[in-house]
């Protein structure tokens, strides 16, 4: 459902003693356990000096980290604004206070004089200022003053997550099948969450096609982004359930609910044991066409669920969350015990790794000193762009996966590329980390690992045929490929029903790389969100894609769809689809066409 159709708001409901949240189901099952509502907490930060020559620096570092908090409050604000009355007197006082706060020249000017006078940090310049500012207030015998205090505190806390980039690793001491609430969960954040242990999530900001959320159906986690209320509403150690297919969150459920969404999260258990029967079927279509199903992986942990889905090999390892919540680089020896973990795990079936990726909403903080802020981080220095401008970085990277591949059959993919020179420059860094590794006498990947290029910006798409000519394979990132194309932040709900993949124009850049990927003999696959969901097989297959890659808790589903279609058929409403130049009529003939599956 769009976010326009599930704005977030709070509203009394029979079935919770306390009322129903709704937010964006962005990850399908039902979690039903104690809340563990995320406290921002004292952040602990060094105090150190900072030389005459980077005071300017240091200011501007402190000024875009408060920019970032005042945005991040923005979009509360704006989203408060949809809900009832009631709630939104009680929501609004308090995010006024803190953007006031955000844009008070006592705290910015104040720190900013901190770091000049005192020549010290901007973290350690924060924590001196709003010290000052709350022993100021609490010194005052007054109840709005002592909780105006409070809100400094948590303004302060604010800054600091921004400038620290602090993620939540408090989720060790997080009781067994708890709920987690947070005001926002960044993909660093939620790598940190064991599934094992974790019941779901629910977030006040967040969008379907974030990171975030993608990383939520990845690990099988029920969750609701975007309900903006829910860490102020919802206390720690209640019962609430979390509806992962609606959106909703019930508070203090009555037994009725609790029987309701018991029987509904038994019957989904049920599907889901259905559909692992499939695991070893192949996903042939009914007239006899192979379709290659693979998985999606952001860490090794993510192995047995990969085998337990039946998933022929991994079509995408995400190597950027090896450097996440640390403040040391990974050298190549941890890369390379990693990546050979996940390569001798799969057995034997193919593995593609994708070269370092981050920037954006996915940040490491142990690169913190190599990525300048930019005022558009997804347009700024990420994923090859950076490994091009530190290649210590890339062939450390490429010295771990050729490493690795001795160990079983790997594929070098370069994420956002934008052009066929970067291609060859990755290729003469390969080159050069091949002729050092075999001077030490390392065992390597032999014959040496395919090198392929991400197709996620417009500008690649419309050079797939030159592109073609320099890879060994292509992999279509429809989720950024979506977003660069439509000029739409995936990650922002406010413009999340405008991100659509069916837009003919997106549409024409996949069929446009496919086909040329087809006319060189290149493998191709699709390694977005839309490869696993099983509404856009038939026309995915029916493009000539032969190869998806998807979250592994995907996989049943997609296979279950791809053996109930015809290829040719599929490939005639394909063509019919690309002759459209409506997304609502696309919609309807490719809904119509799985109808009648």
């Amino acid at each position: 459902m769009k976010t326009t159709e599930r704005r977030a708001r709070a509203r009394q409901d029979k079935g919770g003693k306390r009322g129903l949240l709704e937010g964006i189901g962005v990850s399908a099952g039902i979690a039903i356990g104690p809340a563990h509502v995320l406290e921002a907490g004292a952040i602990q930060v060094p105090e150190y000096q900072v030389a005459s020559s980077q005071l300017v620096t240091e200011v501007e570092r402190f000024e875009a980290a408060l920019a970032r908090a005042d945005k991040q409050v923005r979009k509360l604000r704006r989203k408060a604004e949809a809900l009832p009355a009631g709630v939104l007197d009680e929501l609004g006082p308090l995010l006024e206070a803190h953007a006031a706060m955000l844009g008070s020249s006592r705290l910015a000017g104040g720190v900013a004089t901190t770091i000049r006078e005192r020549r010290i940090n901007a973290e350690a310049a924060v924590q001196s200022v709003v010290s000052d500012m709350v022993r100021s207030l609490s010194a005052v015998n007054d109840a709005y003053l002592a909780a105006r205090a409070q809100d400094v505190r948590e303004v302060g806390d604010r800054i600091l997550r921004q400038l620290t980039e602090t993620p939540y690793h408090a989720f060790a001491h997080v009781p067994e099948g708890a709920i987690i609430i947070a005001e926002e969960l960044s993909p660093a954040d939620t790598a940190l969450l064991d599934p094992a242990k974790i019941g779901g999530f629910v977030t006040a900001l967040g969008g379907t096609d974030s990171h975030t959320a993608i990383m939520a159906r990845s690990m099988g986690l029920p969750a609701v982004l975007g309900a903006t209320v829910a860490p102020k509403a919802i206390r720690s150690g209640e019962t609430i359930i979390v509806d992962g297919d609606t959106g909703r969150i019930v508070l203090d459920p009555d037994e009725d609910s609790l029987t309701e969404y018991r029987r509904r999260a038994a019957a989904r258990e049920r599907l889901e044991r259905e559909l692992t029967r499939l695991r070893s079927l192949p996903a042939i279509t009914q007239d006899g066409v192979t379709i290659s199903l693979l998985a999606n992986m952001e860490l090794p942990r993510d192995l047995e669920i990969a085998a337990d889905r039946g998933a022929e090999g991994v079509g995408l390892f995400r190597t950027e969350f090896m450097f996440m919540n640390r403040d040391v680089l990974p050298d190549e020896d941890e890369q390379y015990a990693a990546l050979r973990q996940v390569v001798e795990g799969m057995a034997g079936k193919p593995v593609t790794i994708r070269t370092l990726d981050v920037g954006g909403e996915k940040l490491a903080t142990a690169l913190g000193d190599r990525i300048a802020d930019s005022a558009n981080p997804a347009l700024g220095l990420r994923a090859i762009r950076l490994s091009l401008r530190e290649p210590k970085l890339l062939e450390t990277q490429l010295s771990a996966i050729l490493r690795a591949g001795a160990h079983g059959p790997v594929r070098i993919l370069l994420p956002m590329i934008s052009s066929t020179a970067q291609v060859r420059a990755v290729r003469a860094i390969l080159t050069k980390v091949v002729r050092r590794l075999k001077r030490r006498k390392v065992r390597i990947a032999d014959p040496l690992p395919p090198l392929g290029a991400m197709i996620e910006v417009p500008a690649a798409a419309l050079s797939a045929d030159a592109l073609a000519m320099e890879c060994d394979f292509l992999a279509l990132g429809t989720n950024d490929l979506t977003m660069y194309t439509l000029a739409i932040d995936r990650g922002d709900e406010q413009v999340a029903d405008l991100y659509n993949p069916l837009h003919p124009a997106v549409l024409k850049l996949i069929q446009f790389t496919v086909d040329a990927a087809n006319r060189r003999g290149l493998p191709v696959s699709i390694c977005g969100e839309i490869a696993g969901d099983p509404r856009y097989a038939p026309l995915l297959v029916g493009l000539g894609v032969k190869e998806l890659s998807m979250s592994a808790t995907a996989l049943p589903r997609v296979k279950q769809r791809i053996r109930r279609l015809s290829f040719a058929p599929a490939t005639q409403r394909a063509r019919a689809i690309m002759d459209q130049l409506d997304e609502g009529r696309i919609a309807v003939l490719l809904d119509d066409f799985n109808d009648g599956l």
